[in-house]
């Protein structure tokens, strides 16, 4: 990852803000970035709203900065990133709008799979597929088996998802082992409930980004967030760009992060 950000800084074709730009890539990489990177999306409807647009055109646009923010948290060297793309509670909604977000996976696939094979950039999905119209969960399936052997960032889209939901499935496989004699109440720990999350086969996030001003998780990863950093930005999703996700990272580095303990501070 780093021999191919000096690359990039190299490129004789750079002009000096692209130079700079490129440098501070180089910086921040080697500083340490999040292994997990978790983002509500958020604002695109009132980024329509603000431009007189219906809110279709927000979640249009949205779709761009998903490209964009992933190829740079890919170029950074993060292992995962997870994207708050619809929630169980996102159904209450206008049946135009559902229906034109249930379309936007398998647009935003069909367009930029070629890049993220190229990219070697793994697609997953955390969520429910029942309720989920038969085109998108085809997008999502061909784009899993397309990009399964990349090696890179795991681009993993949150789809259908509620934690709560999510908390009392684990839970209720966890009663019915009990039930059944196949486990001891002893042997359910914070590891057995982990285990049986969606998140399982994932780091916990590291770092949660919310866009738009809201200050909330909004029944997102509420298990695994529990000693994640959280930064919260007023810029609606559509706006938010390279310099954004940089500006969260650096926040990032900056912070001393103690599970609980005293890391690097004096116990009284």
């Amino acid at each position: 990852m780093f021999n191919k950000l000096l690359k990039r800084m190299a490129d004789p074709a750079l002009d000096d803000a692209a130079q700079g730009y490129e440098e501070r890539l180089y910086e921040v990489a080697k500083e340490g970035v999040p292994a997990h990177i978790a983002i509500i999306m958020d604002g695109n409807g009132r980024w329509a709203k603000k431009r007189s647009l219906p809110r279709v055109a927000g979640h249009h646009e949205g779709m761009k900065t998903v490209r964009k923010i992933t190829k740079l948290a890919n170029h950074l060297g993060v292992e995962v990133l997870t994207l708050y793309a619809f929630s169980t509670e996102n159904w209450k909604r206008p049946k135009m709008e559902v229906d034109f977000l249930m379309r936007l996976p398998e647009e935003f696939l069909s367009t930029f799979l070629p890049e993220l094979i190229e990219e070697n950039v793994r697609v997953e999905m955390i969520g429910y597929h029942h309720n989920l119209p038969s085109h998108t969960i085809s997008a999502i399936r061909k784009a899993k088996e397309a990009t399964k052997h990349n090696t890179g960032l795991v681009l993993n889209f949150a789809l259908n998802y509620g934690s709560r939901s999510e908390i009392v499935d684990a839970v209720k496989d966890i009663a019915a082992q009990v039930a059944a004699g196949k486990l001891d109440l002893e042997d359910i720990t914070e590891e057995r409930i982990t285990s049986g999350l969606m998140t399982n086969n994932l780091p916990e996030p590291d770092l949660l980004i919310r866009t738009s001003g809201e200050v909330r998780l909004s029944n997102f990863m509420l298990w695994q967030l529990a000693y994640t950093e959280l930064w919260f930005t007023e810029t609606l999703w559509p706006d938010f760009g390279e310099e954004s996700l940089l500006e969260a990272v650096e926040n990032y580095q900056k912070r001393n992060r103690r599970f609980g303990g005293l890391k690097g501070e004096e116990a009284n």
